[in-house]
């Protein structure tokens, strides 16, 4: 395996610095330790530096505790466009979150996991120097309608900042308002756009497949088991791995999931030897999973390996903007799929869609718009053609708890609590999407 070039490590730890040294010898050809910052702008000059990594913290006291945002920008000024990669205490993870907004690659927890640390530099130094061949390089095409809502600005905004890390995603959102859709835009938006993104529906995988599904099995391991089999783990590999309704997650499996994300490795059913996978970890759900976690029903430690950042969708009913943008998309859509020509929307119709709650979302759109256009005869949608129920119902997000027994837990209580809303349109860390 061939080595990167020059690789700058700055920490005012010694210990550290002597164990990365070591830990990197034979993936660098040159490693340049600082034990301060103080002389990193000089060193960057004299330095053909690759990639720096880059401690948050420093006994210096510079900028208290923001120092790693400090100097990230130090040395942005004076190259752009070299990667840096922040190392953090865990106790720092939303300042490390914040330098991924202000510039930096990505991020690295103290203690840290040697083979993570090692796929991360090397990671950033060759999107580095490919960033020219990858740019020859169709990407597919974008899908994703952004909208006009300042909200969903924003989110964009977000989406194509957080997207080129490797930082682990949760979406939320009310049904029906395009959680797979953006999970399938930020991986697209990735360095990872040439791996498939491998989707997998938590609340249709039955208890008893679990770990097959997701970790794969060795011939022989149970009754049908006729071959090996590589689960979604291994699949994602090199990837994107989208878990959708995580919420839905039994309690006595959310552990088996946390020790695969925390080792970055699984072990096949019926084997006990490692196989260790490189993914990007995305997962969704429209249940509260704070709320979940303060009844006893989601893992505090999953929840915290899951949410690096944290992405909300808001409902279609809070960005009114998007509803006749989005609808003309449709109608154009299923014309072509329906060979009807060119149908035109009403003023009338334009002001009963807007006015109406949408409690399904992006999804009930669609399927109205649908409707409406295989029933038209003469080129113009009016309001007649959209037929609403006439008790109009709030959004019931359906999500299955299931306590420590394994026992499913729909009381009345849990169901009120689904109907409360989720918070801002966007969180990273603890920042609402209209800081960014």
């Amino acid at each position: 395996m061939s080595k990167q070039g020059t690789i700058i490590v700055v920490d005012d730890n010694k210990g550290v610095l002597s164990a990365v040294k070591l830990l990197l010898k034979n993936h660098f050809e040159h490693i340049v330790t600082l034990p301060s910052p103080i002389t990193l702008a000089a060193t960057l000059r004299e330095e053909n530096a690759q990639v720096v990594l880059l401690d948050m913290n420093f006994s210096s006291g510079l900028n208290t505790g923001n120092e790693g945002l400090y100097w990230l920008h130090e040395i942005k000024k004076i190259q752009p466009s070299l990667p840096v990669v922040l190392f953090t205490a865990y106790a720092d993870i939303d300042l490390a979150v914040r330098g991924i907004k202000e510039g930096a690659t990505d991020f690295i927890v103290k203690p840290w996991d040697n083979t993570r640390l090692i796929e991360t530099l090397l990671s950033a130094c060759r999107n580095s120097s490919k960033n020219k061949k990858r740019a020859e390089i169709p990407k597919t095409v974008s899908s994703m309608y952004w909208g006009e809502s300042n909200a969903m600005k924003q989110l964009r905004t977000l989406i194509e900042k957080v997207a080129q890390t490797d930082a682990n995603i949760l979406i939320t959102g009310e049904n029906g308002t395009g959680k797979e859709m953006l999970a399938r835009e930020i991986h697209a938006l990735s360095n990872r756009y040439r791996r498939d993104m491998i989707t997998v529906d938590m609340g249709a995988i039955t208890e008893s497949l679990f770990e097959s599904e997701l970790f794969g099995h060795k011939k022989g391991s149970f009754t049908d088991a006729h071959t090996d089999r590589a689960g979604k783990f291994e699949a994602a590999h090199e990837g994107t791995l989208f878990l959708d309704e995580i919420g839905n997650l039994p309690y006595h499996l959310q552990s088996k999931l946390l020790t695969a994300i925390q080792s970055r490795s699984v072990v096949r059913v019926g084997s006990n030897e490692p196989i260790p996978v490189n993914i990007r970890l995305i997962c969704a759900t429209n249940c509260d999973l704070e709320e979940m976690v303060a009844k006893g029903k989601f893992r505090e430690d999953l929840l915290y390996r899951i949410n690096t950042i944290h992405i909300e969708i808001p409902p279609l009913r809070e960005r009114k903007e998007d509803i006749i943008p989005l609808t003309e998309r449709f109608i154009d859509r299923f014309c072509k799929q329906y060979d009807k020509g060119n149908i035109l929307l009403s003023t009338g119709a334009q002001e009963k869609l807007r006015t109406y709650p949408w409690y399904g979302n992006i999804r009930e759109l669609e399927h109205a718009v649908e409707k409406a256009v295989i029933i038209n005869e003469d080129g113009i949608l009016s309001e007649e053609h959209f037929h609403f129920p006439r008790k109009i119902a709030a959004p019931a997000n359906k999500c299955l708890y299931t306590g420590r027994d394994g026992i499913a837990n729909d009381s009345e209580s849990d169901r009120e609590m689904q109907r409360k809303p989720l918070g801002c349109s966007g969180t990273v860390g603890n920042y609402p999407a209209d800081a960014l």
